[in-house]
């Protein structure tokens, strides 16, 4: 296995040939933010979506009302579930014994490190209000939301120089500089 990123556009007329390039540049920031995170496995899901999504997505787990740029939803933070897996990923109370990969044992789930959304027309809005690129603003926001999947958070003033810190490292090696 290796780290991959699985994309799904929601907004009106899909994905097009531009979001194709995004994904290259996306799927290289993924890889820099993996080794320096030291995480060389696991699929990261990224959702394209306008502001009446990303803002419903919003109210619904966070109850803020309004759109936000990005939003996070890990799968590898806090205590696991008690669910046992089963043949075809059929949730069953009888434990591993019906599943056939051995890798998989006890969770076909194990591989996911979570979902990334990100409205495209708020990152194209700040891309315009700090002067840079489109791909820099969303590789930032992308980055932004893997180290959310990792745990890293932003709540007080140490812990969002740490995160910040870690984001603009990937994005300069990048090449996604200001």
């Amino acid at each position: 296995m290796t780290l991959s990123l699985e994309w799904i556009d929601e907004r009106d007329g899909g994905a097009g040939a531009r979001e194709e390039k995004w994904m290259d540049v996306l799927e290289k920031l993924l890889h820099i933010a993996g080794e320096k995170e030291e995480v060389p496995d696991g699929i990261v899901t990224l959702t394209l979506t306008d502001d009446a999504g990303i803002q419903e997505l919003n109210r619904q787990y966070r109850g803020l009302d309004k759109p936000t740029d990005v939003l996070s939803f890990s799968l590898i933070e806090g205590e696991e579930p008690d669910i046992h897996y089963n043949d075809e990923y059929e949730a069953s109370e009888e434990g591993d014994e019906g599943w056939k990969d051995e890798e998989k044992l006890g969770n076909p789930f194990s591989d996911l490190l979570g979902d990334i959304v990100i409205s495209v027309p708020r990152a194209e809005a700040q891309a315009e209000e700090y002067g840079h690129s489109f791909e820099r603003e969303l590789g930032f926001l992308f980055v932004h939301g893997f180290l959310h999947l990792l745990g890293y958070d932003h709540g007080d003033e140490e812990q969002e120089k740490e995160m910040f810190s870690k984001q603009e490292a990937v994005l300069k090696e990048a090449g996604l500089i200001r």
